[in-house]
């Protein structure tokens, strides 16, 4: 069963026996594989199906100018953006069905780029002496990126790296034969929120979407789950969003590597997505579990909610200056963008008697989005927290206008 195409990608130069076996592991489970070779100096043993040459083209260049660029570093982004680009290429026509990208340091800065290059669905795996390591920032990663660290292979094939390698080729041929693209079949509504137990509104609001006909994407706001939402609404991947957790924008802020990168909040609007938005748990700054608290947030009280995440509140210049940036993200909208504040609370653990009630802070946010928020963005006051049923109504309320005047469609 020849079912699915795999490209595997790497410098064949180098690491041609490693390559070639990742590729015969695919071949031997009945998938078929295509080759890419994004080497520079040197040539394979034998020739690939797409060349180093043929990268260098879709980078608008020649390997000759990638050799006179100046340095490695320099010629392997001008080879990560052919091989980027004529990976993309590939899957729009069909040819592909996943990929699996092979190498060190460089070769990683390389595989990045190509599985960024690819939608969410199509399988992307990475072997790499680098996996899960700090040196890659969050903001690198796709949405569905796989990593499995490429141990003790750095130099030749030995039995150990080939329990990585032959991992990898099984788990992406697998991933290509298993995996659901989305369907695409109903509008999607992008929903950001938090765990219930901080943020419920979601569980009024997405059967209340579903009964109207739209599927509801609902994305964990710590950071990827961000950054996979602000790609699929930069692909225009939603016929609107409902954006009610924002502590990544915080979080930017602060200083804290729990972001979803710099364009959180901006790719809705630029791509002409209709925008509800609350400002859900935007009064604590999430700081990752081995990280320093900041010298400037040590005198505050600070929750650990596990082992990965510890938290901190926001003192009132930092609400206010937190209110500024939604309205500066939001003003540069070229579709609708709608407001609604809940002016008794913003998330569960800020409620009377509760560790993060703060009303002096609240009321230091809710005056300052009043004064920053300007036409033609609209705000709306709701006199209920955001996890009250009333909250729940006017985000409907305002939903079912926009399907109704067409801003929002169903088609």
């Amino acid at each position: 069963m020849s079912d699915k195409t795999i490209l595997v990608v790497g410098t064949y130069d180098t690491k041609d026996d490693e390559l070639n076996y990742m590729s015969s592991r695919i071949v031997a489970q009945g998938g078929q594989v295509m080759t890419m070779d994004v080497s520079v100096l040197g040539n394979p043993a034998r020739p690939c199906d797409i060349s180093k040459h043929d990268v260098a083209t879709a980078a608008g260049s020649s390997i000759q100018q990638v050799i006179d660029s100046g340095d490695e570093n320099t010629a392997m982004q001008i080879m990560a953006r052919g091989a980027a680009a004529k990976t993309a290429q590939l899957h729009r026509d069909l040819k592909i069905d996943g990929v699996i990208i092979l190498g060190g340091t460089m070769g990683t800065d390389l595989a990045l780029d190509v599985c960024q290059s690819l939608p969410l669905g199509v399988p992307k795996y990475v072997v790499s002496t680098v996996s899960f390591s700090p040196l890659i920032p969050a903001e690198r990663l796709s949405p569905d990126i796989q990593m499995i660290l490429w141990a003790g292979g750095l130099y030749g094939l030995n039995s150990v790296c080939k329990s990585s390698l032959s991992q990898a080729a099984g788990a992406v041929l697998g991933a290509a034969r298993a995996a659901e693209s989305p369907a695409a079949d109903k509008p999607v509504v992008g929903m950001t929120s938090l765990g219930a137990s901080c943020l419920s509104y979601m569980k009024i609001l997405k059967p209340a979407l579903e009964e109207r006909g739209f599927e509801v994407a609902i994305f964990h706001a710590t950071g990827m789950g961000g950054m996979a939402y602000e790609k699929i609404a930069a692909q225009g991947g939603f016929a609107c969003v409902m954006d009610f957790a924002l502590p990544e924008l915080g979080n930017l802020l602060a200083g804290s590597v729990v972001n979803a990168g710099e364009d959180r909040m901006l790719n809705a609007g630029n791509a002409g997505i209709p925008q509800l938005v609350a400002p859900g748990c935007l009064d604590l700054i999430d700081f990752a579990g081995w990280q320093d608290i900041p010298e400037q947030y040590s005198d505050r009280p600070f929750h650990a909610h596990n082992r990965l995440i510890k938290s901190s509140a926001l003192n009132n210049d930092e609400r206010r200056e937190t209110a500024r940036e939604i309205a500066k993200r939001l003003s540069g909208s070229s579709a609708p963008a709608h407001v609604i504040l809940p002016i008794k609370g913003i998330e569960e653990w800020d409620k009377p008697g509760e560790p993060a009630h703060d009303p002096e802070g609240l009321n230091a946010f809710i005056d300052e989005m009043r004064n920053a928020v300007k036409a033609p963005v609209l705000l709306s006051e709701v006199d209920a927290h955001i996890n009250d049923q009333q909250f729940a109504d006017k985000a409907l309320e305002l939903f079912d206008q926009w399907v109704a005047d067409g801003t929002v469609r169903k088609q």
